[in-house]
């Protein structure tokens, strides 16, 4: 079966699991209670999205999306899920948060989705996912106006290539893949420490590399604003980790420090005679990290 249609399969089984949220690993109820407030990596770095057009991809059944919208963001959730989707809807009918969402593949954004945007939004664990970072930062320069921003916060390739053995964290993986061979695994049950037993257990991942990613960013047009590395992540990517606060985890204070997760804003440059993106260019500028 092709990688993205099993992956698919997958997640449409995680997410009926992940809105049952037996675990709690989800802040569902928070959201339903009011809450806006994003993990402490993503609030100290967003800025203000009041106003902007943003497109949230890969946005599973769609709580950031909404913490967005709740913050005066003109925001749209695009999933390749459609049991996800469905429940995105709806949550936001639920809640009464005005907001859009739609179900497709990631790399045909440009068509699904109604741009130009102001700021792509994309956050943790979505580039695993995603074959071709070339292709991938392609589509997202298409979404973007002149000026627009993409912000992306996700698992840092080091970490990624580690898995912990005993109680030390040992090499396992290579830290690129090509776009043919992604690792292939076969997992009973989702992340979320749900007993529930997924159908479709086949999924497909690939690593890259940090010169990959930045490259691909690059080449489709980008300016990189900033770039930071961060020793917590919002999931315990390995037994050993310790709670952090704010949701938070890293690695046990005996251990030496390394970064976990990494974070960016990129701005597409302007084109001539772009005023629209000079004004947000300027704006993302002020926000700074």
């Amino acid at each position: 079966m092709d990688p993205i249609a099993a992956n698919r399969l997958n997640w449409d089984d995680r997410a009926d699991i992940h809105l049952r949220n037996s675990t709690g690993f989800y802040g569902i109820d928070a959201v339903r209670a009011g809450d806006k407030r994003l993990d402490p990596i993503v609030d100290g770095e967003l800025g203000d999205v009041a106003g902007l057009r943003v497109a949230h991809l890969q946005c599973h059944f769609g709580l950031d999306t909404m913490r967005l919208a709740r913050r005066g963001a003109i925001a749209t959730g695009l999933d390749f899920s459609p049991r996800a989707i469905a429940g995105a809807l709806a949550l936001a009918a639920e809640l009464g948060v005005s907001v859009r969402f739609v179900e497709g593949d990631v790399h045909h954004a440009a068509t699904l989705l109604d741009g130009p945007f102001d700021l792509v939004y994309v956050t943790w664990g979505a580039l695993c996912w995603l074959p071709d970072m070339m292709r991938w930062a392609g589509v997202v320069a298409t979404l973007l106006t002149p000026g627009g921003a993409l912000y992306l916060a996700d698992s840092h390739p080091a970490m990624n290539a580690l898995e912990q053995q005993g109680e030390r964290l040992v090499l396992a993986r290579p830290w690129q893949v090509p776009i043919e061979a992604p690792f292939s695994y076969n997992d009973p049950t989702t992340y979320t420490g749900a007993p529930d037993l997924l159908t479709h257990t086949q999924t497909y991942e690939w690593a890259h590399s940090f010169s990959t990613i930045l490259g691909a960013l690059l080449a489709a047009g980008f300016h990189l604003d900033f770039l930071h590395e961060h020793e917590t992540l919002p999931w315990s990517a390995f037994p050993m980790m310790e709670p952090a606060g704010g949701g938070m985890f890293r690695l046990p204070t005996s251990m030496p420090a390394m970064p976990l997760a990494f974070s960016l804003r990129a701005t597409l440059r302007l084109s001539a005679g772009s005023g629209k993106g000079a004004t947000i260019a300027s704006r993302s500028a002020r926000q700074g990290p």
